[in-house]
């Protein structure tokens, strides 16, 4: 892979570092990012200050790309079954799809070097998403607890039924549908 121009630098480095993050986690070194983004690492630093800098703007930037994912298409009126599968849909659209980015956001998710403030620019635009899961949690089995426990569930869920889809892609939509149809049952009122 040649270079990339002035303008894509920063481009690369947010794609090697969503991919060098996935395959070393956290720890992965500045100099790896630089070098599978074919930069200096002296260039990377004019774009991002420091490697804490980095993070947070690449956890900001995959939380944007599943948004992205998320809200096309949301049934703004549809049923409270309708929407909440159209998360879980989405969701696992777009880790099956890009699964160097889900497992970057996954080590990004519960890593201490993410701000407070690189979470809430990350929630930007979830609010349909999080109504519907708040209306799930009132009416539901899980009332009394938190709605981020049941956005918890459904990403634990929707992790398994990811990893199942991968390893079987011949029964990948027989998994999708059961997943969602176990999470379904566990938090909706029968």
């Amino acid at each position: 892979m040649p270079r990339p121009k002035t303008g894509d630098k920063r481009a690369a480095i947010l794609h090697a570092a969503t991919e060098t993050i996935a395959e070393h986690g956290i720890g992965a070194s500045t100099s790896s990012v630089a070098k599978a983004a074919k930069v200096a690492e002296g260039s990377l630093f004019r774009y991002f200050p420091d490697k804490d800098n980095l993070l947070n703007e690449l956890y900001v930037e995959l939380k944007l790309d599943m948004r992205r994912s998320m809200i096309e298409d949301f049934p703004l009126t549809g049923s409270l079954r309708k929407r909440i599968q159209h998360i879980w849909n989405s969701y696992v659209n777009w880790g099956i799809q890009s699964p160097a980015k889900r497992k970057a956001m996954t080590q990004l998710t519960v890593s201490d070097r993410i701000t407070d403030q690189s979470r809430l620019e990350g929630q930007e635009g979830f609010e349909e998403a999080s109504k519907a899961m708040q209306q799930l949690v009132a009416q539901g089995k899980l009332s009394g607890l938190p709605p981020s426990f049941a956005s918890d569930l459904l990403l634990a869920m929707a992790e398994t039924t990811m990893a199942s889809m991968a390893a079987n892609p011949a029964h990948a939509e027989h998994y999708r549908t059961a997943g969602f149809g176990a999470f379904w049952s566990a938090a909706a009122k029968k």
